[in-house]
């Protein structure tokens, strides 16, 4: 797995939708460029559109996938992945983190606890469908 680069811009971001959704989920996207390593240099939050209980799952619409694919081909950026925040556990992506993911995308989670941030991990996928973590590097 290669290390994600983290922008400290995009992170408060992150950081900030974890803190104000909580006790639910939040999730979002992030976007930078790809060479050796994935640099992440932008973050968008996005309404978690789960229906029912928010604070274990999350749930990004299709129309917003799409909306997120024509906002980095217009800005000139990749779609590099999404993030959610775990409430109150772990940044350990659970088994249905695993299921729903996508093979190319890293995931980023933050676990959060009321007023702060206490852990963020990234994840993506091996070639068997296990997830691996990535090395994060604040920029």
């Amino acid at each position: 797995m290669k290390n994600l680069n983290i922008k400290e811009q995009a992170l408060e971001v992150m950081k900030a939708d974890a803190i104000h959704s909580f006790p639910d989920e939040c999730c979002g996207f992030f976007y930078g460029n790809e060479t050796e390593t994935r640099n992440v240099t932008l973050a968008v939050a996005v309404q978690n559109s789960k229906d029912g209980d928010k604070r274990r799952r999350f749930e990004i619409s299709p129309l917003q996938y799409m909306k997120a694919e024509q906002f980095a081909i217009e800005g000139g950026l990749t779609l590099l992945g999404v993030y959610h925040s775990h409430p109150a556990n772990p940044a350990i992506a659970s088994e249905h983190d695993r299921v729903v993911a996508m093979p190319w995308f890293s995931y980023i989670i933050l676990s959060t606890f009321e007023n702060e941030v206490r852990d963020v991990k990234s994840w993506q996928l091996d070639d068997e469908r296990k997830f691996v973590e990535e090395t994060i590097v604040q920029k």
